[in-house]
């Protein structure tokens, strides 16, 4: 038995449904459904008796503990985050609240859970805690990629509080003992993501005929990791690696977002050409670019590739290709995420770029 936190998000719902198909073990999922959750990820598990859906908070320190006590599972993952940089820019509380004093109640109640196991038990358990490469700060066009040993430079309310949060990590394991793993991961991209990061945004307001508002000039670079691929590390992670130690994980994929807004426009002039037949980069449009916007990020990956043999199976031609595909498959999918609360907050905050 295993406990995902966040398993309703887009990379936690994509680890959920790779975990049940590739292994027959059982998954309590536990998520609090803010605006970026969404059970709809999960609907082809709803007979599913493997998959044991619970709504709430990490933050809940009663029924952390009452979960832990109840289903005694082996293996604690930590998807749980708020994970949006203009959300955290435009409201950081909330990600104070969630990103830190959640993770600090969440490692309290599994401390406690842990302290009281079985020595085979207690030795056998995991606790994987998936972050980010922004905690590392942003890098000069020159600077060799992140490294698990690099310092810790937050640039950004969410990447500060992230930051926050891998360190009680590290301090639970260094003070306590508990056997922890952390992950750091490039953008994520793929399957059922919330269209209000880069390329679900652009694939949305293409097709919609708006606007595809790009900050600055576009040149801000990023590794790029499709998220089966990443299900796929975790998993290797959390079957080998070394409690204590933090693991990269990158798809080797550096590119600018004028670049990746330019891929996806080529892809859907192939795959759902414009009525008009112009081309959809037409509708690019350069916007003022964000608060303390990081110039680069890029993950060496090479500590997992070398210790744990793992390598992402996806380029990102096939990965992206993947994905575009699956925002056509899935249009309703697309217009129920666009309802309620990412509408409103679309409309208050991007109102001048996706007109």
């Amino acid at each position: 038995m295993i406990v995902v936190t966040g398993g309703a998000g887009f990379i936690g719902s994509n680890f959920v449904l790779d975990w049940l198909a590739q292994l027959n073990e059982p998954v309590i999922n536990l998520d609090k459904l803010t605006y970026a959750g969404n059970v709809q990820n999960l609907s082809s598990l709803e007979s599913d008796p493997r998959h044991i859906f619970v709504q709430g908070d990490i933050g809940d320190s009663a029924l952390i503990r009452s979960l832990l006590q109840q289903y005694q599972p082996r293996v604690i993952l930590n998807f749980a985050a708020e994970s949006h940089v203009d959300r955290s820019i435009h409201g950081p509380e909330d990600f104070i609240q969630t990103n830190i004093v959640g993770t600090f109640r969440l490692l309290e109640e599994v401390r406690s859970y842990w302290n009281q196991l079985e020595v085979d038990a207690k030795r056998d358990f995991r606790f994987l805690h998936v972050s980010t490469d922004e905690v590392y700060g942003s890098l000069k066009k020159e600077d060799p990629a992140f490294r698990e040993t690099n310092r810790y430079e937050p640039n950004s309310p969410y990447s500060a509080s992230k930051a926050s949060s891998d360190h009680l990590v590290r301090a639970y394991h260094h003070t306590y003992g508990l056997p922890v793993l952390t992950t750091n991961c490039s953008n994520n991209y793929g399957p059922y993501h919330f269209p209000e990061k880069l390329i679900p945004l652009m694939i949305v307001n293409a097709l919609a005929g708006k606007a595809l508002p790009v900050y600055g000039d576009g040149m801000q670079i990023r590794d790029w990791l499709y998220v089966k691929d990443h299900c796929s590390a975790i998993r290797r992670v959390l079957e080998a690696g070394q409690p204590g130690e933090t693991y990269n994980v990158g798809g080797w994929n550096e590119m600018p977002n004028i670049e990746i807004v330019r891929r996806v426009c080529t892809l859907l002039d192939e795959l759902r050409p414009r009525a008009d037949g112009k081309p959809y980069s037409e509708q690019i449009t350069y916007v003022a670019d964000r608060p303390g916007h990081d110039r680069r990020y890029a993950i060496d990956a090479s500590k997992i590739e070398h210790e744990l043999g793992w390598r992402p199976a996806e380029t990102f031609d096939t990965g992206i290709r993947k994905t575009v595909q699956w925002y056509l498959d899935n249009p309703e999918w697309v217009a129920n995420v666009q309802s309620g609360a990412y509408r409103d907050w679309v409309e208050t905050n991007y109102a001048d770029r996706t007109a």
